[in-house]
This record gives structure tokens, sequence and C-alpha cells, in this order.
């Protein structure tokens, strides 16, 4: 018999946003796995702290900070070589990921490694687009409204062409490239539409319209848009 993998999403930051399944099993783990950044901490497993068992061992997965992908693929596949090794000798393995484990979470990379191999089971969390929606009070869509998710490192040509495109839309992982999404906001006349928010349910959460926020960004923020009158009065 070998052991179980759980992509457990831990939602955005909030402890308090654990979901009743996800608090089970990290509190019930043998093992628990997680990423770092660059050697950092986790904020994977900051979330996850007051909840992991003091008898839990801990596969810390260190991945690069690189736009190149190879760095983080070696990370990754030896992370999966040490669950891998615990699975078999049927220990349940909690991997623990930000906001939820498919929606650009770092748990997609080891289901692609270890899901053929065994069994997986996914754990949704809330993610940080509906937590920045919560706070801001923006409903992100309604009726038949279509909503367009945009990542921020796309070129300056197709953020464009995505965001006139677009009813209502959500730009993530803002970061470094704030001065360019601003430009391409404001080429499109949307900058008054535009909220921005970063580390939506912590502490330290700022919320802001766009024109009043930051020069600068940190990876945890995001600007939410609609265009059009608010079909939900």
């Amino acid at each position: 018999m070998t052991g179980t993998l759980y992509g457990v999403g831990l939602g955005p930051g909030d402890p308090e946003l654990l979901t009743i399944k996800a608090h089970r099993l990290i509190s019930n783990a043998p093992v628990i796995a997680y990423p770092t950044l660059a050697g950092g901490d986790s904020f994977a497993r900051a979330i996850a702290s007051d909840v992991i068992p003091k008898t839990a061992r801990e596969i810390v997965m260190d991945v690069p900070m690189t736009t190149a992908r190879e760095p983080a693929q070696s990370a990754y596949d030896e992370g999966a070589a040490q669950i891998a090794h615990e699975l078999k000798k049927g220990n349940d393995v909690i991997a623990l990921c930000e906001g939820d484990p498919f929606f650009y979470g770092s748990f997609m990379y080891l289901f692609a490694r270890l899901s053929d191999q065994f069994r997986t089971e996914i754990v949704p969390g809330v993610t940080s687009m509906t937590a920045c929606a919560a706070a801001q009070g923006l409903p992100l869509a309604a009726r038949n409204e279509v909503l367009t998710v945009i990542p921020g490192p796309l070129d300056e040509a197709t953020m464009t062409a995505r965001i006139a495109d677009a009813e209502s839309l959500v730009i993530m992982k803002v970061g470094r490239h704030l001065p360019k999404i601003r430009r391409v906001l404001k080429a499109a006349g949307l900058s008054d539409r535009a909220a921005y928010i970063e580390r939506a349910t912590l502490p330290n959460e700022v919320r802001l319209p766009l024109t009043k926020a930051p020069e600068k960004a940190p990876y945890f923020s995001m600007i939410l848009v609609t265009k059009g009158a608010d079909p939900w009065l």
C-alpha cells in the first residue's frame, strides 16, 4: 500500500481562510512538502504554521527566482523524488500550496510528476483573485459577463489585445510589471476603473485606486477592472 498525495490549497494568506478539510489534513500530516523561493522563508508554510504537527517530517523544495524554466524544473524533480520515497513507504504527503492548487498553483508541477504513479487528491483553496474582489467589495462578473484573467508578465501588445476584448478583468502577478500595466490601462482609458490590491487578507493589505497606487508593487499584488455599468445593481 502506498500513501496518498494531497495537494492542499491554503488560500491567499489569512490562516482563517483554510478550509475545514485542509485544516484536518495538515493537522494530521505525517509528512508535509512546500516550496520556498531562493532559500527564503516559505509563505505556504507560514500560512499553515499553527496547524502543522511538530512530529511532521518536512520536504522543502527550494525554487530559484529566475525566469528560466530549468532551475525550477530541477527543484520540482528533486522534491517529487523525495515525496515519492515517502509515498512508497505508505506515508501520506500533504503538499502545501498558496491559493488554489490548480489556479496558478505550484502544486500542478508535482501533480504532473506524481499523479500517474500515486493516488492524488486535490483540496481546493480560496484564490487570491476572489480574496481581492471580496476585499475591494467588487463583484467580478454577473449574469452573462465574461471574466478574463491576465498574467502581468505578458508582453505589452498581447496584454493590450486581451484587455480590449475583456468585459471584466483580473491582472495577476503585477510586481515589477506595474509600469507596463499602467501604460496599457491608461491607453485603454481604464485607469479610473482599476482597483489595486496587494497582500489581500494579510494585516498589511493595501487597497487603492490604481491612480493612487505606489510606483513599485510586490509580487502578491493584483489589479481588478470592470468596464461597464454594474449589472448587479
